[in-house]
């Protein structure tokens, strides 16, 4: 008897009940919970996140994201005739962020041209359509935008989110500081500055940082029926020459290299030469993973429970393993795991 067909995407699907969608994060923070898959042993265990250093030697490495979200929600109405427009920043096109990649709703009302009004009178423009359900925005000369964003626009919090009551400080991780995500890094919301520092201090875990600016990429479903058909938006990443040699130092030191989220997975994926040795710098990434990848880099990946059918769901199923994967998934359903960006964590190692 034949398993599931691994390229078709019926086979990431699941049944979720609406309850176990998280709206809020746990307070604090890592007090979520944490499920422990064991790719040598098969068996699943439950801890809390905050026990993450008890599933970690010595010398690992943790790679975390340092991205941070901005508030790239924006409504505007059009001119002339007045009519709502939203528009999502996703991708900025320029060093000055002048020009931006951005959803524009409702798209097909808005002609490449129309000029939009936002809410403290500055004009922005419309430009082309560029594909994906994607349009260019530009700004006027000279305005200094992320001022404007943080004055006017709003935390792009995902649709599944409706009923969120916690502060918008709460889809930001602690560590935080490289302006240009349109979402957040969310495996890395479990995380404290004094979860981190005991992981440092007391197990003697080493760190390292890049920079993956989350977009449409990352949350965007696979429609087609065939997998590999699927494009994965273009997102922006940085790997520092210094931790590009923290890493190298941990793998020759015999420490795994543990990534902080799917984000720090792909970078470090699309950074890594047929060698599976990494190269240093930045670059525009559309590494979709999915089942018969075979990793080059990491040895463990932290992540959340992902949505059926996501991209995301493919990436740690080519990591554990599709059969692995879907059973901890029924497991945590059946044991009412929190789901999505502010849900439970799983650690795969």
């Amino acid at each position: 008897m034949s398993g599931p067909d691994l390229f078709n995407v019926s086979s990431y699907d699941y049944e979720l009940p609406g309850e176990l969608i998280a709206q809020n994060p746990a307070d604090p923070r890592d007090s979520s919970r944490l499920m422990v898959l064991d790719r040598q042993d098969g068996r699943i265990r439950h801890s809390v996140f905050s026990s993450l250093g008890d599933f970690l030697a010595p010398g690992d490495l943790l790679v975390l994201n340092d991205t941070k979200v901005i508030p790239a929600r924006l409504h505007g109405t059009k001119k002339p005739g007045g009519a709502k427009i939203e528009l999502l920043l996703l991708k900025g096109l320029d060093s000055r962020w002048s020009e931006w990649e951005a959803l524009v709703r409702p798209g097909k009302k808005v002609s490449p041209g129309t000029e939009i009004l936002l809410s403290d009178g500055t004009e922005i423009r419309v430009g082309e359509r560029i594909g994906e359900g994607l349009r260019t925005i530009c700004f006027p000369e000279g305005t200094d935008v992320l001022p404007l964003l943080e004055r006017i626009g709003e935390t792009p919090l995902p649709p599944y989110i409706n009923r969120s009551t916690a502060p918008r400080s709460s889809y930001q991780t602690v560590f935080a500081r490289k302006d240009g995500s349109a979402a957040a890094p969310t495996a890395s919301l479990h995380f404290t500055d004094a979860l981190l520092e005991n992981l440092r201090k007391e197990k003697g875990i080493r760190t390292a940082w890049l920079t993956l600016h989350v977009g449409l990429g990352t949350f965007r479903p696979v429609k087609c029926t065939d997998i590999r058909e699927h494009i994965i938006h273009e997102e922006f990443c940085v790997l520092p020459a210094e931790s590009k040699e923290i890493i190298g130092e941990t793998k020759r030191s015999g420490g795994k290299v543990i990534a902080a989220g799917t984000t720090v997975a792909r970078t470090l994926e699309s950074l890594a030469n047929n060698e599976g040795e990494l190269e240093s710098g930045s670059r525009n990434t559309r590494l979709f993973i999915y089942p018969g990848y075979r990793y080059k880099i990491i040895d463990g990946l932290i992540t959340n429970f992902h949505l059926p059918k996501s991209s995301l769901l493919m990436l740690v199923a080519a990591f554990a393993g599709y059969d692995f994967i879907m059973k901890a998934y029924s497991e945590a359903v059946a044991g009412k795991y929190r789901f999505f960006s502010f849900g439970d964590a799983m650690f795969i190692r």
